[in-house]
């Protein structure tokens, strides 16, 4: 596939030939590495082992054992041991107040859906090959100002990045508690380079990311292929040799 080449001033320079996007797009692979991706990021959880069970209650199961509560006019559960012989309310079981949980979440439950390392790369090389490459000279990585940076890209990219700007969205309520993150955007693409450029990591809608920290989540956010993937001649030399492997 003809891919071309811009400089700093989004003039086309040269084309080069690159395998790197073409090929068949499977939308099904897409999506399992990206929830592949995603499942790493969640985080472990669990009730603690005790809860409900630190109590005095026990349970006499013998109908005619010592201390049962045979025709006492209560239920034969267990119950909490007080003073002078005494009953008093029911705990430990799940259906009693303070009781345990009869199924608890378990923290050493398998959350990571891992995939095979030939498969991801086949996963991988569909989102490329699906993704809008747009390939500039090595000298982008040497960009510092990111209002430099945001006004090369909108030359060629501008209503893509206008529309992921009006797209911020304020998260409320109990998403914004339990995210570090405070608003949203809309995701056009993703800018790949040798190294991380700063200087694109406050563009709306971008993830920024170098060759070896690229994922599939990043090419097809939600697992929805068909962004913009910029990325430098050396970052597309180093991302075959990846892909290749």
């Amino acid at each position: 596939m003809k891919v071309k080449v811009y400089d700093l001033e989004g003039n086309v320079v040269e084309e080069i030939d690159t395998p790197l996007f073409e090929g068949e797009v499977r939308e099904e692979l897409i999506r399992r590495a990206v929830l592949s991706d995603e499942s790493y990021e969640y985080q472990p959880k669990g009730a603690y082992k005790w809860a409900g069970m630190e109590t005095s209650a026990r349970y006499i199961g013998r109908k005619g054992a010592y201390a049962t509560l045979k025709n006492q006019g209560q239920a034969r559960l267990p119950r909490e041991i007080l003073g002078g012989g005494r009953h008093g309310r029911v705990r430990r079981i799940p259906q009693s107040v303070k009781g345990r949980r009869a199924h608890p979440p378990k923290p050493e439950k398998i959350i990571i859906e891992r995939m095979n390392k030939k498969e991801y790369l086949l996963a991988l090389r569909n989102a490329l090959a699906a993704s809008k490459p747009i390939v500039f000279v090595d000298d982008l990585e040497n960009i510092a100002k990111t209002k430099k940076a945001y006004s090369l890209l909108s030359k060629l990219i501008g209503e893509e990045l206008q529309e992921a700007k009006e797209s911020r969205k304020r998260i409320t309520g109990v998403r914004r508690r339990r995210k570090a993150r405070a608003y949203k955007v809309k995701r056009v693409g993703a800018v790949i380079g040798s190294k991380v450029l700063k200087a694109f990591e406050n563009i709306p809608g971008l993830f920024v990311v170098d060759v070896e920290g690229l994922k599939v989540k990043h090419l097809a956010p939600g697992g929805v292929a068909q962004r913009y993937v910029i990325l430098t001649k050396s970052a597309l030399k180093a991302l075959e040799e990846r892909v290749r492997a």
